[in-house]
């Protein structure tokens, strides 16, 4: 099986971001783009390095293009190389080759920050830092967390700053601190840019045809979708599902608890334009960070949210956890069983393997996340990440919804702590890990 490929469109110096890629593909008209990605896709002697293919319409490849390639792939029989071939990736305009067969650009954000933050919108330069790109990202972990953005967090708890944020390698996802180092949490930074879309002009001149966010999102984004009278989409994790939702004009803004947030403008999540929107936020309502996520938690409610991660796992370990974790959530016994935790006692009202089915064209994706709702709205979500970039990874996702503002300052752990409690319990996964916590908290 022969495949032609005679242009190819490479950012200079072999740097584009993921939402850049996105952005060319629809611009140009192009077939498609290969991303060779720093993010958390697997791949690489290390499982630091993976290979993503987004499809024309500039959004992650769907299950059934993902699918044919690999059933292609393992019909290959012989792959050729050029390694003589030398192009000046740092010498912008038009280079052709005479060849038969042939490369290797890799992706950060640094110099997107500079670009946009620095020379046009003149922020002080000294404000972008690690913009410098680096193989090995200065030997950090390429992910905009409270674990790994140390630097930034203690800068922003000196109280010297009002505004901070952090990107991780390749630019599509970001994360918010305020002044004296207060967090935003992911699923609340959706839901503060869907009650804040007025601010923005496109939004005002497109108008908002409905939300999105991943299941393990919390639900905070609904509470401001029904304020607004438009709908949300539960989709399972992965950006394909937005793109669908996108190209069918049902979905203008949507996000996921992984600190991914974008909207119709491209087919991938875009973590400088959110920046760029709480920028506009804060401009247009002239309050602080911690102020406009206040007065937020006072009109819908606050959605205490966290997720354990407990990486590097034994893949059949992790395998058998959730296989047997399923068969207890889902046994009719387990339904309306109470659980009794200190003061708090909590009754199952829903149990499920999530399974979603796309409205554009029918299809159902199966088994994405084990699923305990409780009566008080509360949940549970338990899910094998497909994503991660170190052996088996399980993800625990615990949500609880506080209406009363006198109870919005408490710390998240200790309200969810309860509910946490019932998580390992129930899946064991101290016990048959030999972990004594999660690798990461966000």
């Amino acid at each position: 099986m022969l495949f032609t490929i005679g242009r190819l469109v490479i950012g200079q110096n072999g740097i584009l971001s993921t939402p850049a890629v996105s952005c060319i593909i629809r611009k140009i008209k192009a077939a498609g783009g290969i991303i060779l990605t720093a993010s958390h896709s697997p791949g690489g002697p290390g499982g630091e390095f993976g290979v993503k293919f987004n499809v024309s319409n500039g959004g992650p490849a769907p299950d059934v293009v993902s699918d044919k390639i690999y059933q292609i792939s393992k019909t290959l029989e012989e792959y050729t190389i050029c390694p003589d071939l030398r192009v000046d990736l740092t010498r912008l305009g038009r280079q052709e080759f005479d060849l038969e067969n042939k490369f290797k650009p890799f992706r950060v954000m640094g110099p997107y920050v500079r670009k946009i933050l620095c020379d046009e919108l003149g922020a002080p330069a000294n404000s972008a830092i690690n913009c410098i790109p680096l193989e090995d990202f200065g030997g950090h972990p390429p992910d905009p967390n409270l674990t790994y953005a140390t630097t930034l967090l203690e800068a922003m708890r000196g109280g010297e700053y009002g505004f901070g944020a952090a990107f991780d390698a390749d630019g599509d996802r970001y994360m918010i601190l305020g002044q004296n180092g207060f967090f935003v949490n992911a699923s609340d930074s959706l839901a503060i840019i869907a009650a804040n879309l007025s601010c923005i002009p496109y939004f005002r001149q497109m108008g908002v045809r409905g939300f999105g966010r991943s299941m393990p999102t919390s639900t905070a984004l609904d509470k401001v979708a029904k304020s607004m009278k438009v709908p949300v989409y539960e989709t399972p994790t992965g950006w394909r599902f937005f793109s669908s939702l996108m190209d069918s004009g049902r979905c203008s803004l949507c996000g996921e608890e992984s600190f991914g947030t974008g909207s119709d403008h491209i087919r991938e999540k875009d973590g400088l334009w959110a920046v760029l929107v709480w920028l506009s936020i804060l401009a247009a309502r002239k309050q602080s960070v911690e102020e406009i996520v206040r007065d937020h938690w006072t009109k819908f409610g606050r959605h205490y949210y966290c997720r354990f991660d407990y990486e590097a796992l034994d893949p059949r370990t992790a395998y058998f956890i959730m296989r047997d974790l399923e068969a207890l959530i889902t046994d009719k016994s387990f339904s309306h069983q109470q659980f009794a935790v200190g003061n708090n006692i909590y009754s199952v009202e829903k149990t499920d393997s999530f399974e979603y089915m796309d409205p554009v064209d029918g299809t159902v994706t199966k088994r994405q996340g084990l699923r305990i709702i409780f009566s008080d709205a509360s949940r549970l979500t338990f899910r094998l990440s497909a994503s991660s970039s170190v052996r088996g990874t399980i993800r625990i996702y615990a949500e609880s919804y506080e209406k009363d503002p006198s109870k919005h300052d408490k710390e998240p752990q200790a309200v969810l702590s309860p509910l946490i409690a019932i998580a390992l319990k129930i899946s064991q996964i101290h016990e048959r890990t030999g972990r004594k916590g999660p690798t990461v908290i966000t």
